[in-house]
């Protein structure tokens, strides 16, 4: 039963943010996209080695 609540919490977050996102007037560019682009795989490594550090020494 929880799952189901905590699920429909987030749809219905979803269903309110997406809106408000597709009507701000905030744009950004190529270029910024692609500084912040380039941060998203290193990240995301370290991030991996850090939870199977964490299972591994729990």
């Amino acid at each position: 039963m929880e799952v189901l609540i905590l699920l429909a919490v987030l749809f219905g977050a979803l269903a309110l943010i997406i809106p408000l996102i597709e009507r701000s007037k905030m744009r950004i560019s190529n270029e910024d996209a692609s500084k912040w682009a380039k941060w998203i795989w290193p990240l995301m490594g370290i991030l991996l080695i850090a939870q199977l550090l964490r299972l591994l020494f729990s």
